[in-house]
């Protein structure tokens, strides 16, 4: 018989992370793009050692003007691998406790069956009316949308269509409530166990863009917090990589 994979992980984390007898809390500031698998990883995480994931889904744009201003974020699960990278050259994260924990895809999408082709022709068609995208300068599949653009020789013809959300995670809301007919998007907002879960997509060819390279880190507030470090041991784990890669996200 074989068990679902939220059982098989719960099985095989049992093995590698102890239960805590002291239970805390670790405060977790996560890009918006990861919001469906985190939602699942942090249950997992709290049914094997206790500890519990406090969530906030946001920009990573957002997420370092917070943190840079003092809010108590124990861990940072960024979109990109930059900024991560910054608050370490600041001072503002553990030393030694960053890597890489996905790499994300960049999807053109659409809640319209059949509106957006296997290609992304529907762009160069430029028949709709409202294209969404991220803030390129808050969120890097915003970044990597532009690079996309780009590299098709499209920007200039589509840019005044633009409807553009602070997030990964309003941007979907534009497409998924019909506001815009198509957006740039993650892959994992519309995508599981292999297939788009609904609508219509183009899954953006790697090469088009920047690679979406997402880091974790430590940050100093949870220097000392055992459910941060947890936390960030269970990322690593194949079967919360295997529930990642169920999302579209490659390691």
């Amino acid at each position: 018989m074989k068990m679902p994979p939220a059982t098989v992980l719960w099985a095989f984390v049992a093995l590698v992370l102890p239960v805590s007898l002291h239970a805390e809390t670790a405060r977790v500031a996560v890009a918006a793009n990861f919001t469906a698998p985190m939602k699942l990883l942090a249950e997992s995480f709290e049914k094997q050692t206790g500890h519990k994931a406090q969530l906030s889904f946001g920009s990573t744009g957002k997420f370092y003007a917070q943190i840079k201003g003092g809010a108590p974020f124990d861990v940072l699960l960024s979109a990109d691998d930059e900024t991560p990278a910054r608050l370490e050259a600041e001072g503002d994260t553990v030393p030694a406790t960053r890597f890489t924990y996905a790499i994300g895809r960049l999807v053109l999408w659409s809640a319209t069956p059949g509106l957006v082709d296997d290609q992304g022709e529907v762009l160069r068609r430029n028949s709709f009316r409202h294209l969404a995208i991220a803030a390129p300068k808050l969120a890097p599949y915003g970044a990597a949308a532009i690079e996309t653009l780009t590299r098709l020789g499209l920007l200039a013809a589509v840019q005044p269509k633009f409807v553009q959300g602070e997030s990964i995670g309003q941007t979907f809301n534009f497409v998924a409530t019909g506001n815009a007919e198509l957006g740039f998007v993650a892959l994992s907002q519309v995508y599981e166990n292999g297939r788009l879960t609904r609508g219509s997509g183009w899954v953006v060819p790697a090469g088009m863009h920047s690679p979406l390279q997402q880091d974790a880190v430590l940050l100093t507030p949870g220097r000392n917090n055992p459910a941060a470090t947890a936390l960030l041991q269970f990322l690593k784990t194949e079967p919360a990589r295997a529930l990642m890669r169920g999302y579209g996200y490659a390691h």
